[in-house]
């Protein structure tokens, strides 16, 4: 029975150790790591470089309106790859609505900010016509801006004579024809 009632003890001991027990000294057991330290720093509106990269792993796992609220979140705070984030799921309706001006504008602040992928985002939306108005002088030079930072695809592009086909599937030429 004495082995019984130890066993039951220590049964408890992991459950009791996970719990989080906030007092007036502070949190103990507090969650330092995975998801839910990650949207409880979103909760609280604390954004660092770990809470924003965790983003990627949650929209992976199709979790897009929890990426979504931490990628806005770090987008607004100056995260350049959140800020292309928020892009790719703007544009691909993911935790929201398809809204190509947003992603095209959230591509915008990228670029302005100096993200190479924002600028490659941007100047393909320039060149199309997506999301904001047909330059395709613009945009081409702020894909060639991402070819001189090091983008591997922007360079792709250019070596390709900027011909979209290029980067994406002419499968996707119905979403991007330009609207003026």
């Amino acid at each position: 029975m004495k082995h019984v009632i130890l066993c039951l003890a220590f049964a408890a001991v992991p459950a009791q150790a996970n719990e989080l027990v906030e007092d007036e000294h502070g949190t103990l057991n507090p969650r330092d790591t995975g998801f839910g330290r990650v949207m409880q720093n979103v909760g609280n509106g604390q954004v660092d470089m770990a809470t924003c990269a965790a983003g990627y792993h949650i929209t992976k796992a199709g979790r897009h309106e929890d990426a979504r609220r931490l990628f806005e979140l770090c987008a607004e705070a100056g995260y350049t790859g959140a800020m292309t984030w928020m892009g790719q799921m703007e544009n691909n309706g993911l935790g929201g609505e398809y809204n190509p001006d947003a992603a095209a504008e959230w591509d915008r602040r990228a670029a302005e900010a100096g993200d190479p992928v924002g600028k490659f985002n941007y100047g393909i939306a320039l060149m199309r016509g997506h999301g904001v108005n047909r330059d395709k002088a613009a945009g081409r030079a702020l894909v060639d801006e991402a070819a001189r930072d090091g983008l591997d695809i922007a360079q792709r592009l250019q070596g390709a004579d900027y011909d979209l086909d290029e980067v994406t599937p002419d499968a996707d030429n119905w979403r991007y024809a330009p609207v003026n």
